[in-house]
C-alpha cells in the first residue's frame, strides 16, 4: 500500500530532477567554476554514506600542503546566511557536522552558508590565504562546478537496487554518477574479494577513467564524552555491557559494530541530526538502569557534539557516556595511493579531461 502511495510522488520527483539536470548538463543553467581548487564530497542517496569521515580525512591530509577551508550548508541549523564556525558555537547555530569538524580541526576555516558560491566569494575576500576548498554535501548543488567530485556510496545499500525519493533513498538519478571523478564505496566487508569489487564496479556502471576505491570502517578506542566526569583510569574492555545510541541516517552498521565487540543490552536510535532533549536524557538513564550499574552508553562523534557541554545532564550520566571514533580504511589500495592520485588531479587542469566533453 505504501508503495502505491509513494510511487507517483517518486515519479514526479524524478521528472523534476531529470529536467534540472538536463538544464545544467546542456548548459542552459550555468555552473560557476573557480580558480581555487574545489573538492566536492557528496552522494546520491539520503542518509549516512561517510561524507563527514571523508571530509575529515581530506582536511587531515591536505592541511599539511594547503590552506584548507570547508564549506557546508549547515543542515538544520537555526541561523541563516554566511557564518564562520567557532569551536564554542552551539551545534544548533552552525549544524552538528560542521561543529564536529571544527572541534577535530580547530585551526581549519569552517564556513556554513546555503549559497556556496557566496561562501567561496567571501572566503577569497576575507581569507586570501586559503588555496583549497572542500565542499561538503555539494554534489546536487549544480551552481558550483567543482574541480573534482568525490561521490560516496554505501556498500550495504546498493544504488542499482534503490528507487528515487520517497519510494526509495535516492536523492538523485544514478546516471549522475558519470559526473563523479572519484567514487568511494564505504562500509565494505573486511573479507571483500576481487570478484566482489568487480561486481560492484559493473553495477555502478562506471566509466574507465573514473577512480573507484573501496573502504571499510576502522574504529578507534572509546573515549569519554565528558572527560572531567569520567574516572581517569577507566577503559571499556571488550564484552562490557553497552547501550548503543545514535542519530544517524544509517545506524545499522554502528549498532552491528557495537554488537560485535560488546554485550549490547539495548539501543537508542533516533533520526539523523536529532536534537537531544530532556526526555531523551531520561530515556538514557532508564536504559542504563535496566542494563546495570557497570553499563555505559556508546555513541557517535556526531551525537556527542549534539550533547554539547552537558549542562543539563547529571554528573552520573555524563560519566557513563562514551564515544566511538571512526575513520576510513582502504581495502584495495593504500591511503597513500589514493592521495597520490587525488593530489595529481588537484594540481592538474582536470576540467580539460574527456570527462567534461559534452
Amino acid at each position: 500500500m505504501l508503495k502505491l502511495l509513494t510511487a507517483p510522488v517518486s515519479w514526479i520527483y524524478g521528472l523534476a530532477i531529470s529536467l534540472r539536470n538536463k538544464l545544467y548538463d546542456g548548459g542552459v543553467k550555468k555552473s560557476r567554476s573557480w580558480d581555487i581548487p574545489v573538492l566536492c564530497v557528496g552522494n546520491i542517496t539520503v542518509g549516512g554514506t561517510g561524507k563527514t569521515p571523508m571530509c575529515e580525512m581530506l582536511i587531515g591530509h591536505f592541511r599539511e600542503r594547503y590552506n584548507v577551508a570547508l564549506v557546508s550548508r549547515g543542515y538544520k541549523r537555526k541561523s541563516k546566511g554566511y557564518l564562520v564556525v567557532e569551536a564554542n558555537d552551539s551545534y544548533r547555530r552552525v549544524g552538528d557536522e560542521p561543529k564536529q569538524i571544527k572541534l577535530k580541526y580547530p585551526d581549519t576555516l569552517v564556513v556554513v552558508c546555503k549559497d556556496r558560491n557566496l561562501a567561496i566569494e567571501r572566503i577569497q575576500k576575507d581569507h586570501p590565504e586559503i588555496n583549497l576548498i572542500i565542499l561538503d554535501d555539494g554534489f546536487q548543488y549544480r551552481k558550483v562546478e567543482p574541480k573534482l567530485n568525490i561521490v560516496m556510496v554505501d556498500y550495504t545499500r546498493p544504488i542499482d537496487k534503490d528507487h528515487l525519493l520517497p519510494l526509495g533513498r535516492l536523492r538523485d538519478q544514478p546516471s549522475q554518477m558519470r559526473r563523479a571523478h572519484y567514487v568511494v564505496v564505504t562500509r565494505c566487508p573486511a573479507g571483500m574479494t576481487p570478484l566482489d569489487r568487480r561486481i560492484t564496479r559493473n553495477n555502478l556502471e562506471l566509466l574507465p577513467f573514473q577512480n573507484l576505491s573501496f573502504t571499510r570502517v576502522i574504529t578507534g578506542a572509546l573515549y569519554p564524552a565528558f572527560p572531567d566526569d569520567a574516572p581517569h583510569d577507566r577503559h571499556i574492555p571488550a564484552g562490557s555491557k553497552v547501550v548503543a545510541m545514535a542519530g544517524l541516517g544509517n545506524p545499522r552498521p554502528f549498532v552491528d559494530n557495537i554488537r560485535s565487540k560488546y554485550r549490547l543490552m539495548s539501543d537508542l536510535i533516533y533520526s539523523d541530526h536529532h536534537p537531544y532533549n530532556v526526555r531523551d536524557l531520561r530515556h538514557m538513564e532508564e536504559a542504563l538502569d535496566a542494563a546495570g550499574p557497570e553499563a555505559v552508553i556508546v555513541t557517535t562523534e556526531k551525537d556527542a557534539v549534539k550533547l554539547g557541554r552537558g549542562t543539563k545532564i547529571s554528573p552520573t550520566l555524563r560519566a557513563r557516556i562514551w564515544v566511538q571514533p571512526i575513520e576510513m580504511g582502504f581495502i584495495e589500495e593504500t591511503r597513500d595511493e589514493f592521495f597520490k592520485k587525488l593530489e595529481y588531479d588537484v594540481r592538474t587542469n582536470q576540467r580539460n579531461s574527456l570527462f567534461y566533453s559534452r
